[in-house]
């Protein structure tokens, strides 16, 4: 990938949801909603407190996180569709 996030900013990839409920009832691409969960690609540096300090960032690459469905900027690469985001905007990570 090309792309490095600069400050708390990170590159997150959407990852496709389940296309069936739990009952089975598949659900179509045209009813479906976008996924709020992805996988953490590339992460900046952190970013800066007060003092000129670098605060680590929480989340690395390849965590699943969890996100608002309209968060982050949409840009596309080699074709793919990626999300650029604040690590602020997002909610958690996602454990195994």
């Amino acid at each position: 990938m090309n792309l490095r996030p600069l400050g708390d900013r990170v590159i997150v990839k959407r990852v496709e949801s389940e296309t069936k409920t739990a009952s089975g009832i598949v659900i179509p691409d045209a009813a479906a909603e976008k996924p709020d969960q992805g996988e953490v690609l590339a992460v900046g540096p952190g970013k800066r407190n007060d003092k000129g300090e670098l605060s680590a960032m929480a989340v690395k690459v390849g965590d699943r996180v969890l996100f608002g469905k309209y968060s982050g900027q949409t840009v596309k690469v080699a074709g793919d569709e990626l999300l650029v985001m604040k690590e602020d905007d997002l909610f958690a990570v996602v454990e195994k």
